[in-house]
């Protein structure tokens, strides 16, 4: 049995079959692979993209979705999520996908299923298959050059667990991984280049990924406002100028702070490619994970 808590669960050559698999499934045509399977989605955290994505990948893969409302679940009445999963396991179901606001909590739960965890996001620690769709929208776009690809990941490092999925992956297939961010959002780490401003590398790089400001995962307050924050580090079209860069952010946007308005309509910008990416992605997980 595989779970898929980081990236590094899975090898090179395991990452190149889903690709393999995703591209097969961007047809969307619903198929029985997982007909009979029950998958559960237990979500701590508020989720539109991840959750959403997860249960229509099972759907198309003929998978039942039972979608837990962790707010009138049990640990309401002082039950431990691990006595929570540890019943939801006894009932039998063939994959629990988590997200939860504490990092290494989904790890922790495999110690009580039969069954893999999938985690979709635990704190700032690691989101596994966001980072697995970004590298995949960048491996299509690029027909799988990505040797020697330069990406500058813009914003709040710190907090992002989208960054640090990221940052660990794509190094695994020659991308250079550099870091835009104001001080006090910055990665505390020597092992990746930091910047404090895109302009400072704008013309060597092959993507940006803009992130979102994650405010209520600080406990301080580091700008009067967001259009301060903005003033430096929303991507627009002044930024971007001609050059041929790949845009992409995880999602949700926050519009004029994170990328302007302008850049959400240009060609370069891949967000939605990426929204649909992602279903094709979590479909082949769920099918090497659950089949």
């Amino acid at each position: 049995m595989q779970h898929l808590i980081r990236t590094s669960d899975f090898s090179k050559d395991e990452i190149l079959e889903l690709f393999s698999d995703a591209r097969d499934f961007l047809d969307f045509q619903s198929n029985e692979i997982l007909k009979g399977k029950i998958i559960v989605t237990l979500f701590f955290e508020n989720s539109t993209r991840t959750r959403s994505s997860f249960e229509i990948a099972a759907k198309r893969l003929g998978a039942e979705i039972v979608s837990l409302d962790v707010g009138t679940s049990s640990t309401n009445k002082g039950e431990t999520i691990f006595d929570t999963v540890a019943n939801i396991n006894a009932m039998k179901p063939d994959a629990i996908i988590v997200r939860h606001s504490d990092c290494g909590l989904p790890e922790s739960l495999t110690k009580f299923v039969d069954c893999p965890i999938v985690n979709a996001g635990d704190g700032k620690h690691s989101h596994p298959t966001q980072a697995l769709l970004d590298l995949f929208t960048i491996f299509e776009h690029f027909d799988g050059q990505t040797d020697g690809k330069k990406i500058a990941i813009v914003g709040d490092v710190r907090s992002s667990r989208v960054a640090g999925s990221n940052r660990r992956l794509l190094p695994r297939f020659g991308i250079d991984v550099n870091l835009v961010a104001p001080d006090c959002f910055k990665y505390d780490g020597d092992e990746y280049k930091q910047f404090n401003n895109i302009n400072e590398i704008i013309d060597d790089l092959d993507i940006i990924m803009s992130l979102r400001t994650q405010l209520e995962r600080h406990s301080e307050i580091y700008f009067e406002s967001l259009n301060d924050y903005a003033k430096d580090y929303c991507i627009t079209e002044e930024v971007m100028g001609d050059r041929n860069i790949l845009l992409l952010h995880p999602g949700p946007v926050n519009r004029n702070v994170d990328i302007s308005d302008e850049m959400l309509k240009d060609p370069r910008n891949k967000i939605l490619e990426q929204v649909t990416n992602g279903v094709a992605i979590r479909m082949a997980v769920l099918k090497k994970l659950v089949k």
